[in-house]
């Protein structure tokens, strides 16, 4: 009898190490992460300036270090990604915000949209030209309107009455991005291609915080000489952002159209919920596999539940950057 109860109790030790034990090769769970990006495209290193690595370099840091001092105060991953953003568009090193594109008619329209996991709430602005912050009039949307998206006037009327700050068009104006525009306008053979896709400063955030709670959130001046009121992927959730607590949150940066056709950021998700592929595993898939043979160039920054992460681009390069609770970070520019 001793011997079948001690042959019970091991069996029951053994079942219960088993139910307790963090699998193999499975990262534990952190206490909270954040992504960035601030776009991709195809420069080089003799292209960008020491100098302006340097400067790019220190904004994403400076993005970083907002991000995690938001989460590590208990801050919501809303906060966190709403915040970063604001910080990248109000700084003219990236397309988004104050550096901004000029479109056809020499105008900046900006889009924007941000989404949380928890319910899978969303809010989205686009063609707006006077919202000093996009990515707030998104979340503006999200947290206190009945509808996903609102565009143009309607977004600016409804920014307004939710007491944003607006702005002058001319505030979107910098020497930079008009002169690429004359400079487009001049070539007038920009197809768009992965083999001519510019350096483009399209800014994302996701992160991941204390509760368990993914956001994610994208914010664009869109493209250099786009016409008829064109709207990328950007403000498209499910195309340019997404954000599910059980799989993971995305942002993208690229050539809108295609991630827009492929539906890139929901794809990832779809990949971890329904063929159990890692993080990583489906951002090489969709961006690699799936976009690249068509010519959709650009990248996506991911982080999962546990804080597990993918910065996955077909371009030279992608200013991109993570950091997590564990003093984690990565900031890079080009490949490795």
């Amino acid at each position: 009898m001793s011997k079948i109860i001690k042959l019970i109790s091991i069996v029951f030790f053994s079942f219960s190490c088993q139910n307790n034990e963090t699998p193999v090769n499975q990262q534990s769970k952190i206490d909270y992460a954040l992504i960035i990006h601030g776009g991709a495209g195809n420069m080089s290193i003799e292209n960008v300036t020491e100098e302006s690595q340097a400067e790019y370099i220190a904004k994403l840091n400076e993005a970083l270090n907002l991000g995690l001092k938001i989460l590590e105060d208990s801050g919501s991953s809303l906060d966190a990604v709403e915040n970063v953003i604001n910080l990248l568009e109000d700084s003219p090193l990236f397309n988004a915000g104050r550096g901004a594109v000029f479109n056809h008619d020499g105008i900046n329209d900006m889009d924007a949209s941000i989404m949380e996991g928890l319910h899978l709430n969303a809010g989205a602005v686009a063609g707006v030209k006077d919202i000093k912050n996009p990515i707030s009039a998104a979340r503006a949307v999200l947290e206190k309107s009945d509808h996903v998206m609102l565009s143009g006037k309607g977004a600016s009327e409804f920014a307004k009455l939710e007491g944003l700050e607006i702005v002058d068009p001319s505030y979107f104006y910098t020497q930079t991005r008009y002169d690429e525009l004359i400079k487009t306008l001049e070539r007038d053979d920009d197809d768009g291609s992965i083999l001519k896709l510019k350096k483009m400063g399209t800014v994302g955030c996701v992160a991941l915080d204390k509760n368990g709670n993914i956001c994610a959130g994208t914010s664009t001046g869109g493209m250099t000489n786009k016409k008829y009121n064109r709207i990328g992927d950007s403000p498209i959730i499910g195309a340019g952002t997404y954000a599910n607590n059980s799989t993971c949150g995305v942002s993208a940066t690229g050539h809108g159209e295609f991630f827009i056709r492929y539906s890139v950021a929901h794809d990832i998700s779809a990949l971890m919920e329904y063929k159990g592929f890692t993080i990583k595993e489906a951002a090489y898939e969709v961006i690699q596999n799936k976009l690249l043979p068509v010519h959709g160039g650009g990248g996506v920054v991911c982080l999962d539940a546990k804080g597990n992460y993918a910065m996955e681009f077909n371009t030279n390069g992608m200013f991109r950057g993570y950091a997590n609770s564990d003093g984690e970070r990565v900031v890079k520019i080009f490949k490795d």
